[in-house]
């Protein structure tokens, strides 16, 4: 569900959402050319350059408190390596230029175990040099070690104790140990990978990150859990992401563990039904 639903400065935001279009499509000179689709964080407009030959691009404006400036930093990281290209940004109107993907084909339409193929060969992809002041995934292993337990106490105990400690021995791990200065999506998931023009799969709205390739493979599990049978399923696709990523097994297991448990309670603690009961079930496989 798109989140500017949920505040009165989002449903303000969509309500002039038609002058917005207008105005942003007068500053780069675009022409709107087809139907809008939106996600949870953006609507995007397919475009024309109203000069030049017309190269079919895309407008995504987001609602308020949307991160456009980290959003933009991200897209020039990759220039185009795994994901959207970007062609220009207005930060104070929160617009981004982009090329124009298949908003119609995601990933998730795709079958699941090429699906999870995929994902790992863009993780390796996306997996370019970054600077260090990039939010790393140690530091995301070492906040969750130290709020978890409260947060478990706070929900009363929604899983096992023993579970718990997998969970902290799995995020002190990651939070102590070494891991590379390369850039990780933090947003992996089938929904948001696109089919593209000059690569087949391309990733839009990515979170950067600095560390384990590997750290959202917890989400790239969870998103589809549901067409996934028993869990001897859940384990064949977990080996297919970490053969097709060449990440180490017991370090995927990790993020998996400390990934599904941050989503657990935050789920949890913001009232969500459908993907708690997905986490809980990659918690009882992997631990």
């Amino acid at each position: 569900m798109p989140r500017w639903w949920h505040d009165d400065a989002g449903r303000a935001w969509l309500d002039e959402l038609p002058a917005l279009v207008g105005d942003q499509c007068r500053r780069w000179q675009l022409v709107v050319d087809g139907r809008p689709w939106n996600g949870s964080n953006a609507l995007v407009v397919p475009v024309r350059a109203a000069r030049g030959g017309g190269e079919p691009l895309a407008l995504r404006l987001a609602p308020p408190g949307d991160e456009v400036t980290t959003h933009a930093r991200a897209l020039r990281l990759w220039a185009g390596r795994g994901a959207v290209l970007l062609h220009d940004v207005d930060d104070d109107h929160r617009a981004l230029l982009l090329e124009r993907l298949d908003g119609s084909a995601t990933l998730g339409g795709v079958p699941l175990p090429e699906a999870v193929e995929v994902l790992a060969g863009l993780a390796v992809v996306l997996a370019v040099p970054v600077p260090d002041d990039v939010p790393s995934t140690a530091s995301a292993a070492a906040d969750l070690a130290s709020s978890i337990g409260g947060a478990w106490e706070a929900l009363g105990r929604p899983f096992p104790r023993l579970q718990l400690d997998a969970v902290l021995r799995a995020a002190r791990a990651r939070a102590t140990a070494p891991f590379p200065d390369l850039a990780v999506d933090g947003d992996l998931h089938p929904d948001q990978v696109l089919r593209g023009r000059r690569a087949p799969w391309l990733v839009v709205d990515p979170v950067l990150l600095r560390g384990d390739l590997e750290h959202d493979l917890g989400r790239v599990l969870w998103s589809r859990l549901d067409e996934v049978d028993d869990d001897a399923g859940v384990v064949a696709l977990f080996d297919r992401f970490v053969d097709a990523a060449g990440v180490p097994r017991e370090r995927a297991r990790d993020w998996v563990l400390v990934r599904a448990a941050s989503y657990l309670v935050w789920g949890l603690q913001r009232g969500l039904t459908l993907d708690p009961p997905r986490c809980r079930r990659l918690l009882d496989v992997f631990t």
